[in-house]
């Protein structure tokens, strides 16, 4: 493990594998550097690239400084790209996808950015349409009823409910979710859209519109149709934007799936 400062004090740890052009993987919901995809992901691209794979702020072994804001996990990231030599390749799935264009649109050194999936329920997106629960997930954080908060984002994210108490009993799973969902309120802010069915707001239209670097955006073949949408809502406003569909895949997406696509797209 390794560690940078950002820029308000808080410790980031990372861990970092393979050689070549820098990339930093930005992770999504619940995970970190060893819980989640990334832990499967990082080492099919280590061959070609010196992967930064880390803890998000408020989880792992990375620190927490209150208040919490976006602009404080961008400013993660600059520290990351500052460690890696100045510039980097991002590569974001989930609520991290939209924490790396929001990265990208700051003005930080990213040379090209691919992003999987947002999980933004936009205006407009075919139905069925997923349960909005964020606002009593905040308050069951501000409660300090975390295994109650994952069980309502599960729900929300199309966990069959006969899959969470399975859950619970998984060696290891269930503390390791309870003990970041403090950090699903900084999710929400990172997505900004402020609740299910809204239209894509004016500030994150401007973030994409102003992204001025090669950026690929990945959509599952097996994915719901409000995600398909909202993918190619960003592909649209983002200049240049291209788009890659993985047949018979979901947003839990498969290293194996998505690491030659990467691979593909930050090479050439």
């Amino acid at each position: 493990m390794r560690q940078v400062r950002s820029k308000d004090g808080t410790a980031i740890a990372y861990d970092q594998i393979g050689t070549g052009q820098p990339v930093i993987l930005v992770d999504g919901a619940f995970c970190n550097r060893s819980f989640g995809p990334m832990p499967k992901l990082a080492p099919l691209l280590a061959p070609h690239f010196t992967v930064f794979s880390y803890d998000r702020r408020g989880r792992g072994d990375s620190g927490d400084t209150a208040p919490y804001a976006v602009e404080r996990e961008i400013e993660d990231i600059k520290a990351l790209i500052d460690a890696a030599g100045g510039s980097a390749l991002l590569y974001g799935t989930s609520s991290g996808a939209v924490l790396a264009l929001r990265a990208a649109a700051s003005g930080l050194n990213v040379r090209k950015l691919a992003l999987h999936e947002p999980p933004l329920v936009l205006r407009g997106s075919p139905p069925p349409l997923p349960p909005d629960h964020m606002d009593q997930i905040r308050e069951m954080v501000a409660s300090g009823r975390r295994g109650d908060a994952v069980k309502s984002f599960m729900r929300m994210v199309g966990v069959p409910a006969i899959f969470i108490p399975v859950m619970r009993i998984m060696p290891g799973v269930w503390p390791k979710l309870t003990a970041v969902a403090h950090t699903l309120p900084y999710d929400f802010a990172i997505l900004g859209n402020g609740g299910a069915g809204n239209p894509l707001s004016t500030e994150l239209k401007r973030a994409l519109a102003s992204i001025k670097v090669p950026t690929l955006m990945v959509i599952g073949g097996k994915s719901p149709p409000w995600m398909v949408h909202t993918v190619q809502v960003f592909a649209d406003a983002i200049p240049g934007a291209k788009t890659r569909l993985l047949e018979g895949q979901q947003h839990n997406v498969a290293a194996k799936a998505i690491a030659p696509v990467l691979v593909e797209f930050f090479r050439n």
